[in-house]
């Protein structure tokens, strides 16, 4: 992979957990998106995948380290993102407060920023669909076409030139 494509692929990674946190400031349709236990752990998983792709464009070395690390966290936010789905089609599945939500707000880097990664919804709410899918369908997605990509260029012969 070419730097700037690393770079791409942090600023998008970076854009898309700014705009949860401008669902979650201001809101969409007149509702405050409030982050759950998952939500918080898909943002991890995106800031993951930024500062490995940040890595890998900095360092070429090391950029196939950076790269793999890049993999892993956009695998590690796909299986989140997939179980987030899972119970929003099975809310019986949750229970109205959240044990993973103590155990995230507790963390220091919480304290310190709490508008990024503290955890204050439920995991199972139905919020309004953003052009046709919820926020983890979508987190999903975007997830499962950077592990695609990822992956794909990560077993990719590099081009010499």
């Amino acid at each position: 992979m070419k730097k700037s494509q690393y770079l791409f692929i942090s600023l998008l990674s970076l854009g898309l957990v700014g705009f949860a946190v401008i669902l979650q400031q201001v809101g969409y349709q007149g509702v405050s998106f409030l982050p759950c236990p998952l939500c918080i752990l898909q943002r991890v998983g995106y800031l993951g995948i930024t500062i490995a792709c940040m890595l890998a464009a900095s360092f070429d070395s090391l950029q196939k380290l950076f790269h793999g690390l890049a993999v892993l966290a956009a695998a590690y936010g796909a299986v989140i993102a997939a179980h987030h789905v899972w119970l929003l089609s099975h809310p019986g599945a949750s229970c109205g407060i959240d044990p993973l939500e103590l155990w995230i707000n507790q963390f220091q880097v919480v304290q310190g920023l709490p508008w990024l990664f503290k955890a204050d919804g439920l995991c199972s709410a139905k919020l309004p669909a953003i052009l046709g899918l919820q926020v983890p369908e979508w987190s999903l997605l975007w997830f499962s076409v950077l592990l695609i990509l990822l992956v794909t260029s990560f077993f990719k012969k590099p081009l010499r030139t």
